[in-house]
């Protein structure tokens, strides 16, 4: 008795101070080169100069499918190169996801245990079977009969509309996951936000998602500062719907805000937003989420969200420091939050009244101490850390271990301003139930 009483003291001042007091370990890294091609079948450049099937952005969303395979999804194209400020230098990539392979294997030398080999084998590019609205030449060319492409251009949209209208052609995807079947995917939009689901097969977009009408933004720009200039509601600009999870029976759908909404305190501040949707009827509700860091005395926005059950999950909250813009990484950690005694605050608005209502929250994982660890110096962190999956368990030394995979979003950048190289990288790491601090994990199997 004295003993168990002794170390939940320990777990509980780990938490209080922010300690890490697991056993997870960084097991594999793997990577792509920036300068790669996709599978797409695109040929030529897009406005800005940059290969129209160009591979990059890869982890802007990562999702399990089964055994070695994973879908990672780029966001709305590279919009790094400068042509166009009235469109935010945005283009008309396609939106897509790409189907990969990432095989573990025991490593025979090296400073880690396992190397991961990453193959794509296909891609898939996102469309819709009705038309789409599109701004005066923004049409993608590829499109055809019941064929209308989705596109990263920002002023792709009906000005008559809010962000909620479901048939702008501008898409900015940064969540996936993969439906029980396996035969769709579930794609959250940070343009709306929306939730889509598109066939896994052929990108055709399927059921579109209701959202609550206070996520969007009633006056629409092709510029994002204009945006968040016109309006006092809704999704900022870019720092929509940012993070997607799905609970292990396939029932549940939590959406994850970048940053608060406006009527939250925009921007920079404490009370984000976890959207729960009821696959089946669409119901949703909506929780608050402190992404308050009180050892750095700031608030940090969220990049990703995992279901570990029904009601527990796990949030990646990070910095836009490191590998990417030529900076030291801060800030990259993975937190645990419990939804199961939390109020619904759909009809609540501003940050003091969210935040009243925020469940607490527990460090998992801090990526940037183990990465570190490592070896892997500040200035070699990916900067955006955006997508996050379990994958298969493996057994290590007799032990079964569960995994999780963490990629990068490197921007479509293959060097860094300086000239560093920044490829496509994903990081493995395992970790058992003992490492959970109590909570429950279900891995359900999904068909492939």
């Amino acid at each position: 008795m004295k003993k168990t009483t002794r170390s939940m003291l320990a777990l509980a001042c780990a938490s209080l101070f922010g300690v890490q007091a697991h056993a997870i370990d960084l097991i594999a890294i793997g990577q792509l080169p920036g300068t790669a091609s996709d599978l797409s079948g695109l040929t030529g450049n897009l406005e800005n100069g940059v290969a129209a099937n160009l591979l990059g952005g890869m982890g802007s969303g990562l999702a399990w499918a089964g055994g070695n395979t994973f879908l990672a999804l780029p966001d709305r194209g590279p919009n790094a190169t400068a042509w166009n400020p009235s469109l935010d230098d945005t283009s008309s990539y396609i939106p897509r996801f790409h189907t990969l392979n990432l095989e573990l294997k025991p490593a025979t030398g090296g400073a880690l245990p396992y190397t991961l080999t990453v193959k794509v084998t296909g891609t898939t590019l996102l469309y819709s079977t009705q038309p789409l609205a599109y701004a005066q030449g923004g049409a993608p060319s590829q499109n055809g009969a019941g064929r209308f492409y989705f596109s990263g251009r920002s002023d792709n949209f009906d000005a008559g509309q809010t962000s909620a209208y479901a048939f702008n052609g501008r898409l900015d995807p940064e969540g996936i996951r993969v439906s029980r079947t396996g035969k769709t995917v579930f794609i959250s939009d940070e343009y709306g936000p929306y939730v889509y689901q598109f066939d896994r097969a052929t990108g055709a977009r399927g059921r579109v998602f209701s959202l609550p009408a206070n996520l969007a933004a009633n006056v629409q720009s092709s510029q994002g500062s204009v945006e968040i200039s016109s309006n006092t509601s809704g999704r900022v600009a870019n720092k929509g719907m940012e993070g997607l999870a799905i609970s292990p029976d396939g029932k549940t759908l939590f959406g994850f805000m970048q940053s608060p909404l406006a009527q939250d305190g925009g921007d920079g501040g404490r009370a984000n937003r976890i959207i729960v949707i009821d696959v089946a009827s669409g119901v949703t509700k909506q929780f608050a989420y402190d992404n308050y860091a009180t050892d750095k005395a700031k608030a940090y926005n969220s990049s990703e969200i995992l279901a570990l059950n029904s009601h527990e999950l796990l949030v990646l909250e990070r910095d836009g420091k490191g590998l990417g813009d030529d900076s030291s990484a801060v800030v990259k950690r993975i937190y645990k939050v419990d939804l199961a005694n939390a109020e619904d605050v759909s009809k609540l608005s501003g940050e003091a009244a969210l935040l009243a209502k925020a469940p607490a929250k527990s460090l998992f994982l801090d990526i940037r101490a183990k990465l570190n660890a490592a070896g892997v110096a500040d200035t070699s962190i990916p900067a955006k850390i955006e997508g996050m999956a379990f994958g298969q368990d493996i057994v290590v030394d007799g032990v079964t271990k569960h995994t999780l995979y963490i990629a990068n979003d490197n921007d479509f950048l293959a060097n860094s301003p300086k000239g560093k190289v920044n490829p496509n990288q994903w990081f493995v790491f395992t970790f058992t139930d003992a490492d959970l601090g109590g909570s429950s994990f279900v891995n359900q199997a999904i068909a492939n």
